[in-house]
């Protein structure tokens, strides 16, 4: 962490995207905690559980006719289900019916959510994995075994397949049903600034929110421009490799924590936002270039978007002149009045609140004043 992190938290001067639906509000406050300006846009909204008639037909089917086998993935899932059941009337067939198997917990949080029901699951991994689960049920032999298997929101790769090759009937208990979001426009609004590169990062924390976030940039045709957004300017953070699957099959490497939670997730933001923020020596002071602020001497300086697409471009040559032309291309929505360069150069040295960190160098353009000591291998890149 940077010295002047501790003053104005890792994140200042950076930018977030939060794609989440659940939990959206504690990570967008675990970000705004460390300095971060967070934009939010639901990629995914959940189908209530108390409306879901795939998910009641599906206990119903199992009540009529019980599996050997259910496997609870996760603590929300979970409770939700026998909460649902409890609604529609069929709370206690549904507990009979979980009493009766053999029912496998995935990790300590879903064990819990078990007993908290009066139940006793047969068996729980200590790691949370579901490899293990996988292992344990192939080990016992699956061959002619019914298994129902509660999902959260998104299946998982590869397991399904598994118990079906080895002879096992898999039925599909779908808690939490994702499904697009009921206004597109901020999701709309998320892609556009990330073309824009107005974020420095950007999250996930379930692969269909992953998934339709891609598909939402195809259907709007601009899936090439995004992936080079996110291939080079932008930190795709998830929180899983599950998480991460859709990205990386389009090629984009992601960033995700050791422990796959909100918490770490923020963490890796607050180690890699600020190791590749530039900081340089300029005309005496020390200048760190944030997404959407500056560092001078420790001191956060918020600057409008158009002096920061000006600085970004005077960083990339840090030292040498670039002219008005090639500062206004650098301009959003600036035509061709390279007065307009004038405008945000007046305004970002004022935001800076030291004018003498750019030059102007008459009739040429500007530079940023780097020290004469510096080493000037700076080149962008």
């Amino acid at each position: 962490m940077h010295d002047d992190d501790a003053q104005h938290g890792p994140l200042a001067g950076f930018t977030v995207g939060v794609t989440a639906a659940r939990r959206a509000e504690e990570l967008g406050t675990l970000l705004t905690r460390r300095g971060a300006a967070v934009l939010h846009a639901p990629a995914l909204r959940i189908v209530p559980l108390a409306d879901d008639s795939e998910l009641l037909a599906a206990t119903k089917e199992l009540i009529g006719h019980a599996p050997d086998v259910v496997i609870a993935t996760t603590a929300i899932g979970f409770r939700g289900w026998v909460e649902a059941a409890d609604g529609w009337g069929i709370g206690d067939g549904l507990l009979e019916l979980l009493g009766g198997i053999e029912l496998l917990a995935r990790g300590p949080k879903v064990k819990g959510a078990i007993r908290a029901a009066g139940l006793t699951e047969a068996w729980s991994p200590q790691s949370e994995s579901m490899a293990e689960v996988l292992d344990r049920l192939l080990g016992e032999g699956v061959s002619g075994r019914r298994i129902a298997l509660q999902l959260h929101g998104e299946p998982l790769p590869g397991f399904v397949e598994s118990l079906r090759a080895a002879g096992a009937e898999v039925v599909g208990v779908p808690v939490y049903r994702w499904m697009p979001p009921e206004d597109i426009a901020p999701l709309d609004r998320m892609l556009d600034v990330t073309v824009a590169r107005g974020l420095d990062a950007l999250t996930f924390t379930s692969a269909p929110a992953a998934a339709s976030y891609l598909n939402r940039a195809e259907a709007r045709g601009m899936l090439p421009e995004v992936l080079a957004a996110l291939s080079h300017d932008v930190v795709t953070a998830c929180v899983g490799p599950v998480t991460a699957l859709p990205l990386q099959a389009k090629g984009i490497d992601t960033v995700q924590p050791e422990r796959f939670r909100l918490g770490p997730l923020v963490q890796v933001l607050c180690a890699q936002l600020p190791a590749r923020a530039r900081a340089l020596p300029v005309a005496g002071h020390q200048v760190e270039i944030r997404g959407h602020a500056v560092l001078v001497d420790g001191a956060l300086r918020p600057v409008p978007p158009a002096g920061m697409a000006l600085l970004h471009t005077l960083a990339r040559k840090p030292g040498w002149v670039v002219s008005r032309a090639d500062l206004l291309r650098a301009l959003p929505g600036s035509g061709s009045d390279e007065h307009a360069v004038e405008t945000a150069m007046a305004r970002l040295r004022t935001a800076l609140g030291a004018p003498r960190l750019i030059q102007t160098v008459v009739k040429r353009g500007y530079r940023l004043a780097l020290d004469a000591s510096a080493d000037t291998k700076y080149d962008g890149s």
